[in-house]
């Protein structure tokens, strides 16, 4: 009798379990996340799915990636370190005369102060007994020789001193994500994003990758600290009017299942590869995940989508497969470009699932063997 109890206990509970859909995990299968239908009535399953292969690498290069999104650069256009006057600024004349008198200066005075001389939209200003003389373009050296040279011809013994103050058009706007923003003069027509940025105060801490942006005629540019410090010659020359302000990079991408963390992570750098991204989120868990069976899902703008697969993915949903059991999937990780948005989703291993079951019968015939005992 007590066999009978034993057996109808385990049966009854096993039936229990077959009735359940899923047994208890904590991520699904490969072949569950991947399953599709075999009736061939069915709708299509709406994705495509991609191993991670030398091979396919540069098919994958091919396709849109985060450049697509981000905003292009200026390169650097060398010019000389100079002042150049433009219409907008003040200039600040005092003419000095070493005669006793003249048209400019009473009976004792050895200098006269003109009125500033706001440069008009024409680059021009106006000068007593003189007339207008056009400035723009000049450097300040060059207008005050300009300016002696008309004075003299009305007062011999003149000398000129000018002082230029930039207008408007010859400053720069510094935002944000530095240590003191505000509004820059220009020093010269040889200066620079970067030694705007160092003006500032420099990159303000807590920026995560941070990241340029430039304002200019409408459009805006974009790269970040670390590519231009890297390559001098993307350092761009400001003009009058420009507008910059540095922030943290926005981009992220996602962990979940087997993960070694579920979370939401932000580049750290400009470039994020696979094998970058399993190293960030922690690895794989060692008990749970399948090394074979790394996903990547990733979507992409329908308009990109192209049915031969080269130049764009053949589908807006693909799921790219990594599998970590081989040095070419090793290497190919390596190389795998992580995109903003993308899921790193770590599959389950079919061993942990098998575990689980053992597990629930070994519970099931201690539970019988518990009956039986009453």
């Amino acid at each position: 009798m007590p066999s009978l109890v034993r057996f109808i206990v385990f049966v009854a509970i096993l039936s229990g379990l077959s009735a359940c859909a899923t047994l208890p995990r904590g991520a699904g299968l490969q072949s569950e996340v991947l399953a599709t239908s075999s009736d061939a009535q069915s709708e299509p399953t709406g994705y495509a799915v991609a191993p991670v292969t030398r091979d396919l690498l540069a098919v994958y290069d091919a396709w849109p990636g985060d450049d697509a999104q981000r905003n292009n650069w200026i390169g650097r256009v060398q010019q000389p370190a100079n002042r150049i006057i433009a219409p907008g600024d003040t200039l600040q004349i005092v003419v000095w005369n070493a005669e006793d008198s003249g048209l400019l200066n009473a009976p004792g005075q050895r200098q006269v102060t003109l009125p500033d001389m706001r440069v008009s939209p024409s680059g021009e200003i106006f000068l007593p007994f003189v007339g207008t003389l056009r400035v723009a373009g000049m450097s300040p050296e060059r207008a005050r020789a300009r300016v002696e040279e008309k004075y003299v011809e009305v007062s011999p013994s003149a000398q000129v001193q000018i002082n230029l103050i930039e207008g408007r058009q010859s400053t720069v706007s510094l935002i944000g994500g530095v240590g003191a923003p505000g509004v820059y003069p220009l020093p010269d027509t040889d200066f620079t994003v970067m030694g705007l940025i160092a003006q500032g105060g420099g990159v303000a801490s807590g920026l995560t990758n941070p990241q340029i942006r430039l304002h200019r005629d409408g459009r805006i540019f974009g790269t970040s600290v670390a590519r231009m410090l890297d390559n001098p010659s993307l350092d761009t020359t400001l003009v009058g009017g420009d507008k910059v302000y540095v922030e943290g990079d926005d981009r992220y991408f996602l962990s979940l299942g087997a993960a070694g963390s579920e979370a939401i992570h932000p580049f750290p750098k400009d470039s994020v590869s696979a094998l970058d991204a399993l190293s960030m989120i922690g690895g794989v868990s060692d008990t749970r995940a399948n090394p074979q069976g790394i996903l990547i899902l990733r979507e992409y703008a329908q308009s990109t989508v192209r049915t031969n697969g080269q130049s764009g993915p053949p589908d807006a949903r693909m799921v790219f497969i990594v599998d970590l059991t081989s040095a070419d999937g090793l290497f190919s990780a390596g190389r795998f470009p992580v995109q903003s948005g993308d899921l790193i989703y770590v599959t389950e291993s079919p061993v942990t699932a098998a575990q689980t079951v053992f597990g629930l019968i070994g519970s099931v015939f201690g539970l019988a063997n518990q009956v039986s005992s009453n």
